[in-house]
């Protein structure tokens, strides 16, 4: 088992609105030569998590932090003419990850929480994850 430590927040970079499945980013990131998806779970636009590269395996997401994390994306974060980023998250990504993270958080006791740009240079995941902090960090949701 992985010693995780950190869970890292992405966006597919693609324009809001525009839907895209684990099997899309799969054939993107295996064009690039990645061995699978990069993320291990992906936040579909109706809030559906989908399972990317099993957690068993070392992402390929953030470099420098690949071997002890988790990564997570969620599909959007550019606007409709895909000139700029912005947080496109619709209400049910935005519950999707808060759950999401939630859960991992409890299974990875003690780790943390961040965005792909505090690692990177890039505006992913297109909005401040640290200002969203206290969501990520509620772990007494009720879940069923």
């Amino acid at each position: 088992m992985r010693n995780i430590n950190k869970i890292i927040i992405h966006c597919t970079a693609t324009p809001e609105g525009r839907e895209v499945t684990v099997g899309e980013v799969r054939a993107w990131h295996l064009a690039r030569n990645f061995s699978d998806i990069g993320y291990h779970y992906l936040i579909t636009l109706n809030g559906t998590v989908e399972v990317g590269r099993p957690e068993s395996k070392v992402g390929a997401h953030v470099k420098g932090h690949n071997k002890n994390s988790i990564g997570i994306a969620y599909v959007g974060g550019m606007d409709k003419d895909f000139k700029n980023p912005k947080d496109t998250r619709t209400p049910e990504q935005k519950e999707a990850l808060i759950w999401l993270v939630s859960e991992l958080k409890r299974k990875y006791s003690g780790s943390t929480v961040h965005g792909h740009n505090e690692f990177s240079s890039k505006a992913c995941p297109s909005f401040d994850v640290k200002n969203e902090i206290n969501l990520f960090e509620w772990l007494d949701w009720d879940i069923q």
